[in-house]
């Protein structure tokens, strides 16, 4: 394995993370991604997806047009995009549309993947366009801060749940 590439992969996983931090700060599902370019970020961003109501603030889509904004082109061949959690259908879709030589993501995503999990749409040889993949950089912080993120929620609605049956059983106690 090369020292160097690992080192550099992890470096800009961090970055990813960073951005994924940001989502969850605003409660959004904690996923980051960062386009990167002769060894420098041209693009970054975070799910938005809640906040927007807008189903395509994904992380990977609002980084590569802020890549494209930065390079002054669709076409972002020789960068690399990191993202913590693999690509949905649509993210692999811009991804290959957007000519991005390689992609490293960090946790898998068995139920809408479409990297390695569902699908391998990177590596179709159908389409006109292929990527290098690197999967399971930073796999366990990726992961762990999905799993405590979605955790949160059920136990969240679990307690509202118990609270709800509470107030009805108070009313109901009221009304005899």
């Amino acid at each position: 394995m090369n020292v160097e590439l690992f080192e550099r992969d992890r470096k800009y996983m961090l970055e990813a993370l960073k951005e994924a931090k940001k989502a969850q700060a605003l409660g959004e599902v904690p996923i980051g991604a960062v386009v990167v370019y002769q060894d420098e970020i041209i693009g970054r961003a975070h799910n938005l997806r809640e906040t927007s109501q807008n189903a395509v603030t994904h992380a990977e889509l609002m980084a590569i047009q802020q890549a494209c904004r930065e390079i002054g082109s669709w076409r972002l061949e020789e960068t690399t995009m990191y993202v913590t959690l693999e690509p949905c259908p649509m993210c692999a879709g811009a991804i290959l549309q957007s000519r991005i030589p390689r992609v490293v993501y960090g946790a898998r995503d068995i139920k809408a993947g479409c990297v390695d999990s569902l699908y391998r749409l990177l590596n179709d040889s159908r389409f006109n366009h292929e990527c290098e993949v690197t999967e399971g950089v930073l796999a366990e912080e990726c992961g762990e801060m999905l799993t405590s993120f979605f955790r949160a929620i059920r136990d969240r609605k679990k307690v509202e749940k118990q609270e709800r049956k509470r107030l009805a059983q108070e009313e109901g106690d009221h009304a005899i």
